[in-house]
């Protein structure tokens, strides 16, 4: 018999999501050992049908208003109402998410899509959300700040050849121009942490369900933009020289997985980009595959800055690719059970 979907722990708060606050961690873990002795939630390690649940980048900076990259989506409220659904999902399934894998985007200030990375004539750097072409660099509408060569190791002729090569090679990829963004994800900072909410739940399954959760890094090289937790954008300079490489550990890790459900912000970029080069994997593996990834499309919204850029119709198609492609995109209001492949 499928097994049924828990309630939601009276500790819940969704008036609370799109605040930062403190998880009192102690209270929270008694309160788990409890719930789960009463509903007899068994430890992780015994499933016998495996569940990833990959949660990309739902941290402050892009999930809570007024915060850096605050992911609004088309209505405004979109990550926020996004993480309480995503919060509900993680409690009413408790009892059938064996991992949870949350990925965290981390930066600094010296990074090639921060502002102080270029400079034009007037020695000024670009305004967030500019997008940097191959003709921009080969122009010289923008160049390396030569400030920065010292903390890179790098030199300024090196600095124009590997710019000239970085956006010339997003480009032949298909992928999106250099994007200038402010400053966000910056390591150490409040904007870095998980949402308040979503760690207090994926804390409440670890210590229910004895599951340590599997936080993966990404974006800190400051060579490459690095939407996706499974790969950088540009792996090689332009000598072919190595300047990042994929995450192949993770990648094996969610193909043994039994399903893989994802959500997290933004669905236009890192959510977007992370669904693509998994599915890229599989392709080069077993095509089959694709039916084993779940897309929790309720719980990720788009890129949108009103009046500057807005990625809606740039992430819906990106959901139509991976639907044609097998993958299987699903609300989280549904019961796990109930999905297609679901074997529980």
């Amino acid at each position: 018999m499928p097994r049924t979907e828990l309630p939601i722990p009276t500790h819940f708060d969704p008036e609370k999501i799109g605040d930062v606050w403190k998880v009192p961690y102690q209270r929270r873990a008694e309160d788990a050992e409890r719930w789960a002795k009463q509903y007899k939630i068994q430890p992780a390690y015994k499933d016998k049908f495996r569940i990833s649940l990959l949660l990309v980048d739902i941290q402050n900076t892009f999930c809570v208003p007024e915060f850096e990259l605050y992911v609004g989506g088309s209505s405004g409220t979109g990550a926020v109402d996004d993480n309480r659904r995503l919060c509900e999902f993680i409690y009413r399934n408790l009892n059938v998410v064996t991992e949870i894998c949350p990925t965290m985007d981390t930066h600094q200030a010296v990074q090639i899509f921060h502002s102080i990375f270029l400079v034009n004539e007037e020695e000024e750097h670009p305004a967030p959300f500019t997008l940097i072409t191959p003709e921009d660099i080969e122009q010289g509408v923008w160049r390396f700040n030569p400030e920065l060569a010292s903390s890179l190791q790098i030199t300024d002729a090196y600095a124009l050849e590997y710019l000239r090569h970085y956006t010339q090679k997003l480009k032949d990829g298909g992928k999106y121009d250099l994007t200038i963004w402010p400053y966000h994800a910056m390591l150490g900072g409040i904007g870095h942490a998980l949402v308040s909410a979503v760690e207090e739940a994926i804390f409440f399954h670890s210590v229910a369900r004895y599951s340590t959760p599997d936080f993966q890094v990404k974006g800190s090289n400051p060579f490459t933009e690095n939407y996706s937790v499974l790969s950088p954008e540009v792996l090689e300079g332009p000598q072919g020289e190595k300047i990042a490489e994929k995450n192949f550990k993770f990648i094996q890790k969610l193909l043994n997985f039994d399903a893989v459900i994802i959500a997290g912000q933004a669905k236009s970029h890192c959510v977007a980009w992370t669904v693509d080069d998994l599915l890229n994997e599989i392709n080069a593996s077993d095509k089959q595959l694709t039916e084993k990834v779940y897309l929790l499309e309720d719980c990720s919204s788009p890129v949108v800055i009103p009046g500057i850029i807005d990625y809606t119709t740039h992430a819906d198609e990106a959901f139509q690719r991976f639907a044609d492609a097998g993958m299987q995109v699903v609300r989280s209001t549904g019961p796990i059970a109930h999905w297609p492949g679901i074997n529980l």
